[in-house]
């Protein structure tokens, strides 16, 4: 663990035992908090919010960094490897153009050939170039350390953008019986499957890099634009994979839908139509089969984890556990607890608060054949170039009753 992370680490574990004096002291003297005490747990809250946020920015630029080292190591044994007259593939002769062609927005020079292969359209045209696969690859990698979810599901890579078929299991068997040696048990026709497709869908974003920068960089260019892409990349999934209605984009787990999560999930017995209650919860934990349990993560807005902190059991322990490992999330109930700023926020009746489940039966599929479009005329009075990125990916739950939404009472 790094020292910065370490001092953010304690910095936060300090905040909240604050925070738990507040409450403990009213606790004791078996009263509600003041408003006085209220507004000093909210500013706790808020301190001990931005210092999570802190540490989770610091351990993915600690990732980045990792990366970066290696993917230098790389380069370097790369360059060792072709003096040496070996390692001289097709698609590192690519790589190699395609750097050049980030730089200078030509193609030319070693791999030119190979990277002309991969282009869509004329140079004149402005044409798109379809980035080797190492270059995505590492796209990839760095949207899964941005984004969590990315990480708890299972991801699928297609070589080229057609649809990938999702079984889903509509019916199941009964039970085995127990029977004699020569008896094989009744017949049973109660296993159904069904079949939802992904489509890869376009995502795309521009970036705006300095002329300047493009020369003199040190660090590999692609390394600047990878970073800055996975994190814009990053950041519209994850709300898809929440949010999204599925029409060109994910289906999110938020949205009630028969082909993912349907209402049947829906868990409101024991919340209030204003509140998250430590019932409700439990209700909604054991909505789900314990065989889901051990992979099972809860997701909510940091507005609502701020109320469930505060969230106690009947022996008067709180059921939020907060992370002092590094790496690991807070703990909801024993299971780890992730916030995400685009999960529901509004506590208003019948509206979905939170969710529970098992992310590994939420099914990605990216399509590998991602485009690379270089803009030198655009910005010229900003002494910028312009990149545009696309990249195609669709996603959704697969099995519903891996998960169980947080509902608040009608």
């Amino acid at each position: 663990m790094s020292e910065r992370l370490k001092t953010l680490r304690e910095q936060r574990g300090r905040i909240g035992e604050e925070m738990r004096g507040i409450t403990d002291k009213a606790q004791t003297e078996k009263r509600d908090l003041s408003t006085e005490e209220l507004t000093k747990h909210g500013e706790l809250y808020a301190k001990q919010d931005n210092l999570r946020q802190q540490i989770e920015a610091e351990e993915r630029q600690v990732e980045v960094d990792r990366q970066i080292a290696s993917r230098a190591g790389d380069d370097e044994a790369e360059r060792r490897a072709r003096s040496g007259g070996g390692g001289d593939t097709p698609e590192a002769r690519a790589m190699t153009a395609f750097r050049g062609y980030l730089r200078s927005g030509r193609i030319e020079g070693e791999g030119a050939e190979e990277l002309r292969q991969m282009t869509a359209g004329r140079d004149t045209e402005g044409a798109f170039i379809v980035a080797p696969q190492v270059f995505v690859a590492t796209l990839i990698q760095g949207v899964d350390a941005a984004l969590w979810i990315r990480n708890s599901a299972t991801t699928f890579q297609l070589g080229r953008a057609d649809s990938m078929g999702a079984p889903s299991l509509d019916g199941d068997l009964d039970d085995a019986e127990w029977t004699s040696e020569l008896r094989t048990g009744r017949d049973d026709d109660g296993l159904k499957f069904g079949k939802r497709e992904l489509h890869p869908q376009a995502l795309a974003k521009r970036v705006k890099v300095s002329k300047t920068l493009l020369r003199r960089s040190v660090l590999p260019i692609e390394q600047i634009i990878l970073q800055r892409l996975a994190l814009k990349f990053g950041v519209t999934a994850e709300k898809a994979y929440l949010l999204g209605n599925g029409n060109k984009k994910p289906l999110g787990v938020f949205v009630a839908s028969d082909q993912g999560i349907p209402t049947s999930r829906d868990i409101s017995t024991g919340n209030t139509n204003s509140d998250v209650t430590f019932d409700g919860l439990i209700e909604t934990k054991y909505a789900l089969k314990s065989q889901y349990w051990p992979k099972a993560e809860w997701t909510f807005h940091r507005d609502i984890v701020k109320a469930l902190v505060k969230l106690k059991d009947a022996d008067g322990n709180y059921i939020w556990r907060q992370s002092v490992k590094d790496g690991e999330p807070d703990t909801l109930l024993g299971r780890p607890l992730r916030i995400s700023e685009y999960a529901p926020s509004a506590m208003t009746a019948g509206s979905y608060a939170g969710i529970f489940g098992d992310w590994s039966y939420y099914w990605i599929a990216d399509a590998l054949d991602m485009q690379v479009q270089r803009l030198v005329e655009l910005y010229a009075e900003t002494n910028q170039d312009g990149f545009i990125g696309r990249l195609e990916s669709d996603g959704q739950p697969v099995l519903a009753e891996a998960f169980a939404r947080v509902t608040l009472a009608a």
